[in-house]
């Protein structure tokens, strides 16, 4: 089954998709969309397209393990996606993606510039990735 995750920012949402045995993280997307309503449209979409059996939200936790505002909105965002979509939302702890993702992109040459742009698709994938690895 394929599973879906989602890191959410203010400008700009990183989607990443699994293989079909739920195996390994694949293919990443950023969508630069600030109003939510069409966000929740352009990842309704991939849905659609992707057909996962499942998806996961990014849950940005503070470092004291406590949740914060960023947390609320993506659990409010989540709500209305798991509504929307009819799939089941987890949500898994994204502390330190972005900061991984950054390192990955700049290991592999990529100019801040460029690496800007990629690093939420990349944070997506970990996401997904430590979700799938904690599944088994």
């Amino acid at each position: 089954m394929k599973v879906m995750s989602i890191d959410l920012g203010d400008v700009r949402t990183g989607v990443a998709v699994s293989d079909v045995t739920g195996f390994l993280a694949g293919r990443s997307v950023s969508i630069t969309q600030r109003d939510r309503d069409k966000l929740l449209e352009e990842i309704l979409a991939l849905i659609e397209k992707e057909k996962p059996g499942e998806l996961v939200m990014g849950l940005p936790i503070n470092m004291d393990g406590t949740e914060g505002p960023r947390a609320e909105k993506s659990r409010a965002f989540g709500d209305r996606l798991q509504e929307a979509s009819g799939l089941p939302v987890k949500y898994m702890d994204e502390r330190g993606s972005s900061i991984t993702a950054n390192r990955l992109l700049s290991d592999a040459g990529k100019k801040k510039g460029k690496q800007r742009a990629q690093v939420d698709a990349v944070a997506a994938a970990i996401i997904l990735q430590n979700y799938l690895d904690s599944k088994r």
